[in-house]
C-alpha cells in the first residue's frame, strides 16, 4: 500500500508542477496573440514613435526564427518545419515541467512554453511570425536597431533568463551542500 501512495503523490506533484508551468504558459500566450491582432488590425510596415529616437510600433513579418536567422531562406515548407520544431520543444518542455521540483526554472519553461507556442500559431497561421516592437537609438547621427520582435520573444527571453538564474542558484546550493 505504501508503494501506491508514493506514486499517487508522485504523479499529482508532477500534475501540479506542469499546471504551475501551464499557468504561466497561458497569460503569456493569450497576451501575445491579442498584441499581435491588434498590431495587424492597427499598425503599417511604418514605424508610429511611441517614445521619440527610442521606441517605435511597426508591422514586420519575420519568417525565419530568432534575429531573422533563417528569413531568407526561400522554401514553402520552413514554417511547416519550425513549427514542427516549435511542437516538439513544447511537448519536452511539458515534459521537463513534470520533472521539475523548483518554482523558477519551471517558471522559465512556462514563459518559454507561452512563447514558442504563440510564435508557432502566427507560422501555421500566417507562413511567419508576426513582429510589431522596434527599439532603436540613434547616436551621432546613426541609428541602431534592435530586431523587431513581439510579446512570445519578450516571454522566451524571460523564460531563459530564469531558467539561467535557477541553474546559477542551484549550482551554488550544491557547493554549498559539498563544502
Amino acid at each position: 500500500m505504501d508503494d501506491k501512495l508514493h506514486l499517487v503523490t508522485f504523479l499529482k506533484m508532477r500534475f501540479t508542477h506542469r499546471m504551475f508551468g501551464l499557468l504561466i504558459a497561458l497569460p503569456w500566450l493569450t497576451l501575445d496573440q491579442i498584441t499581435k491582432e491588434l498590431a495587424l488590425r492597427t499598425l503599417s510596415y511604418a514605424p508610429a514613435s511611441v517614445i521619440e529616437g527610442l521606441f517605435s510600433l511597426r508591422l514586420a513579418w519575420n519568417r525565419g526564427v530568432s534575429f531573422s536567422l533563417l528569413g531568407d531562406v526561400n522554401s514553402p515548407w520552413l514554417p511547416y518545419k519550425l513549427s514542427a520544431l516549435a511542437f516538439t520543444v513544447s511537448f519536452l518542455i511539458l515534459w521537463w515541467m513534470g520533472r521539475s521540483h523548483r518554482p523558477l526554472y519551471t517558471a522559465g519553461l512556462g514563459c518559454i512554453l507561452g512563447g514558442a507556442v504563440g510564435n508557432m500559431l502566427d507560422r501555421l497561421q500566417y507562413g511567419a511570425v508576426v513582429d510589431f516592437l522596434d527599439f532603436h537609438v540613434w547616436i551621432e547621427g546613426v541609428r541602431y536597431t534592435w530586431p523587431t520582435f513581439n510579446v512570445a520573444d519578450t516571454a522566451i527571453f524571460i523564460g531563459v533568463c530564469c531558467v539561467l538564474v535557477d541553474a546559477v542558484l542551484e549550482s551554488r546550493e550544491e557547493r554549498k551542500k559539498t563544502s
